[in-house]
Order: C-alpha cells, then sequence, then structure tokens
C-alpha cells in the first residue's frame, strides 16, 4: 500500500491495549472443598501472597454444627502496569457436616445471585461503570458428583487434587484417569481448553499440550518459605527432606498459575460472559416474556 492509502487503522489493536491497561482487569475465583484440605493454602500458594495468613482450621467439636458461608477476599494487583483485582470467594464449612445439601446450595445461589445483580445493572439506565462480580471459575477440591451436576452448566469449573505429595506419580495418574472416567460417564461438563491457534510458536504450544496433559491438577500447596540452595521457595518440610511445591517433578501448582494467570484468564472470562452468563440471561428474558404474555391475555379477559 503506498503512503498516501495509508488510513491508520492498524493503530486499533494499540488504542484497545492502552484503554484496557488504563480500566484495569477483574478477576472472580471461587474455591470449593471441605476444610482441611488446604484450599486456603493453594490460594496463598497461587498469588504469593498471604490472603488467609490468620486462617484456623476449627476443631472436630466446632465442625459438628457448623453450616456453610460465603467469605470473599479481594485483592488488587499490579504487574508492569498492569492492574487486576482478584476477588477470592471462599467456602468455609464446605461438606463439613453429614448433609451437604447446605453447601450445595449456598454455592448455587451466590453464582446466580452475582448473575441476577448484573442482569439487573446490565438492564438499568446507568450501564457505564457496571462492576463484574461473575464468577469466572471455580476451584473444586473434591470429586463430588451431585455438586458438579448442579454447576457445570454455571460455571467454569477446574478439578483440582490436594495434597499430591502423598501420593506416588503412578498413583497420580491413576486418580487423574479415574476423576476424568468419572467425569465423563456423568454427563460432566467442566472447563474445556480451546483449541490452540496454528499460527501459534512451536513453544506456546507444547506449554499448551502440558497444560491440557495436566488436567485435572495433583497440588502442593504451602506457606512456608525456605531458601535452599541459594534462592527461596515455598516448600514444605519433612523429617525426611522438603518438597519444593513449584517443582513440576511434584505438584502441579506452575501449571494451575500459568493457566488461570498467563494463558487462559481471558478465556475463562469470555466463556463466562458468552455461555454461562448467556444460558442465565436467556431464561431471565424468557421468563419476562411469559409474564408479560400472561398479563396481557388477564387484560384481555
Amino acid at each position: 500500500m503506498a503512503e498516501r492509502d495509508y488510513i491508520g487503522f492498524a493503530t486499533l489493536a494499540e488504542q484497545v491495549h492502552r484503554k484496557s491497561v488504563k480500566r484495569g482487569f477483574e478477576f472472580t475465583l471461587m474455591v470449593c472443598g471441605e476444610t482441611g484440605l488446604g484450599k486456603s493454602t493453594l490460594v496463598n500458594t497461587l498469588f504469593l501472597t498471604e490472603l488467609y495468613a490468620q486462617r484456623t482450621v476449627p476443631r472436630v467439636e466446632e465442625r459438628i454444627e457448623k453450616t456453610t458461608r460465603v467469605e470473599k477476599k479481594t485483592l488488587d494487583i499490579e504487574e508492569k502496569g498492569v492492574k487486576l483485582r482478584l476477588t477470592v470467594v471462599d467456602t468455609p464449612g464446605f461438606g463439613d457436616s453429614v448433609n451437604c445439601e447446605d453447601s450445595w446450595r449456598i454455592c448455587t445461589q451466590y453464582i446466580d445471585e452475582q448473575f441476577r445483580q448484573y442482569f439487573t445493572d446490565e438492564s438499568g439506565l446507568n450501564r457505564r461503570n457496571i462492576q463484574d462480580n461473575r464468577v469466572h471459575c471455580l476451584l473444586l477440591r473434591q470429586l463430588d458428583i451431585d455438586l458438579l451436576r448442579r454447576l457445570h452448566k454455571k460455571v467454569n469449573i477446574i478439578l483440582v487434587i490436594g495434597k499430591a505429595d502423598t501420593l506416588t506419580p503412578g498413583e497420580k495418574k491413576q486418580l487423574k484417569a479415574r476423576i476424568l472416567d468419572d467425569v465423563e460417564a456423568h454427563g460432566i461438563q467442566i472447563y474445556r481448553f480451546p483449541d490452540c491457534d496454528s499460527d501459534e510458536d512451536e513453544e506456546f504450544k507444547q506449554q499448551d499440550r502440558d497444560l491440557k496433559a495436566a488436567c485435572p491438577f495433583a497440588v502442593v500447596g504451602s506457606n512456608q518459605v525456605m531458601e535452599v540452595a541459594g534462592r527461596k521457595i515455598r516448600c514444605r518440610q519433612y523429617p525426611w527432606g522438603i518438597v519444593d511445591v513449584e517443582d513440576p517433578e511434584q505438584s502441579d501448582v506452575v501449571k494451575l498459575r500459568t493457566m488461570l494467570i498467563s494463558t487462559h484468564m481471558q478465556d475463562l472470562k469470555d466463556t463466562t460472559r458468552d455461555v454461562h452468563y448467556e444460558n442465565y440471561r436467556a431464561q431471565c428474558i424468557s421468563q419476562i416474556s411469559q409474564h408479560a404474555l400472561r398479563e396481557r391475555n388477564k387484560l384481555k379477559r
């Protein structure tokens, strides 16, 4: 193209980038699993923070009558000028009682309530500064088929195997295969990685293959930082040695962090918006239309 024919729309990508960076990004992560599985420790490990520094595990006596509640923490992170508002939704008391219906109900109600609030804000007059509190990803620390049935069409589910340092490599491989077989046998739709674009470089394609092969992620979390061989690492210490939680041979923490933050955060948000929220929105519009039709029929009568 000749210089005189240059229009200038090639800078559109830069304009969108600058505007997005200035506005910042939001991401909401929900974590479910029984008390003592290490949910809080995993969140601290993933985001290299002490979001739950004061969290203690309650005694058995305290857990007998304990009900599930929602606990929300927000963390503002900035990296290379890019701002991220991370919201972590935890569910203390989840699965602690014999009857887990309360746990299921609290989780589903919270996810639906965020959709309802977004739909209400989106339908209002002032839509300029809508805060997106929709749950973009659910980390599930146990294979609960009943919970999965209730949630798999509402949210992106990523299954996680906790305390993976208690398993041998062979046991981890077998457990992952059994979990995936159970999920498929019950028709559960967990988060599916999108296909890698053909024009990506080979290193990115290999990383994508490694992430897909790691599901469900077998992780080890730790709040302890030690200096080993001149470098600081997060690890778990045992009488026989230490476990580096970021060692890919021992834990999938780095792969899970890479997937959540570096490679698939935007796809998780897009899937939430284009699939799960659109399903909810279509149901709301259908109910409103049916209600309006019934009211019109009443007036005619």
